[in-house]
């Protein structure tokens, strides 16, 4: 029994060896050399020797106000994100989740955004947020509001271009989210609904003691999901605004590649790494924890 035992854990590990392998190469050492590097000064270029600062590129990025702007952009997009996200991501499913005519169809439409690359989702963006009244956006306004709206430059006002932004980003990634809760809605169980229909409760109560309940891991994975993918803001902050302006659209992935690349500041990029990288730790533990509770519960 234990040669067994052996036998399996051995073909088990061959088998997770290559992921584990990825696993070091690409996420362990990486951020372990960040972790080294941002305790130095390092920067290319300089004339200094690389010396042994400890924690003072943290002391600098959190007193740094564009990195402390950039933080609290990437939670407020986050905050505003999410939440809105999953709640068309949830309607949609449920929509979907009926058989009606032309479903497949509405399925790939939906969907279709999350496939093509955000390069070229922002490109198609920067163009429905083109300024003057012959932008595709400003135009269509113009005619919704009988002639009353006045063109805006969506991209260069320091009012709108967050939600420009947001807006882009709730439409394309509506669809990935769509997918997992509908996958979850088909494995409810169709006799709760129907036992539920016999007592007599309405479609609202069905969906406040069945759907949402049965669909609670689910919607923790799809929510945290979307959480990591809105530190990770990025291409759409460098296509569409570069910042700007005034930088109330910068973000801490945005602030990290402008240190590294654009002002070879390397120790200072690195500790920004290390901060995003605990972040988003703090997001997957804190999924983790959620779900251990779901289990304990049941």
């Amino acid at each position: 029994m234990k040669q067994r035992f052996g036998d399996q854990t051995g073909v088990g590990l061959l088998l997770a060896a290559p992921a584990l392998l990825g696993l070091m190469l690409f996420v362990l050492l990486p951020f372990l050399l960040a972790l080294l590097l941002a305790f130095t000064n390092l920067r290319l270029g300089s004339p200094l020797p690389l010396e042994y600062v400890g924690l003072e590129q943290f002391r600098r990025i959190f007193t740094d106000p564009a990195f402390l702007h950039a933080l609290g952009n990437n939670l407020l997009f986050a905050a505003i994100v999410v939440p809105l996200q999953t709640a068309l991501a949830l309607g949609l499913a449920l929509l979907l989740n009926h058989r009606l005519k032309g479903t497949a169809l509405f399925r790939t439409l939906f969907f279709m955004p999350v496939v093509f690359p955000m390069s070229l989702v922002a490109v198609v963006w920067v163009l429905i947020y083109a300024p003057g009244p012959d932008g595709m956006l400003n135009a269509f306004l113009n005619q919704l509001s009988f002639g009353y709206w006045q063109p805006r430059d969506f991209l260069r006002d320091e009012q709108l271009a967050l939600p420009a932004i947001m807006l882009l980003s709730i439409w394309q990634g509506a669809g990935f989210q769509m997918v997992i809760l509908l996958a979850g809605l088909q494995a409810i169980p169709g006799e709760l609904f129907e036992a539920a229909a016999l007592d007599g409760a309405g479609r609202w109560q069905r969906f406040r003691h069945i759907t949402l309940p049965q669909l609670r891991n689910p919607l923790i994975f799809v929510m945290l999901f979307t959480t990591i993918l809105a530190f990770r803001l990025f291409d759409q902050v460098q296509i569409m605004t570069r910042g700007g302006p005034d930088n109330v659209t910068t973000t801490v992935m945005y602030e990290t590649v402008q240190a590294l690349f654009t002002r070879q500041e390397v120790a200072r990029a690195s500790a920004m790494t290390v901060v995003f990288f605990l972040l988003v730790l703090i997001v997957t533990l804190l999924q983790r924890w959620l779900l251990r509770q779901e289990r304990e519960v049941k």
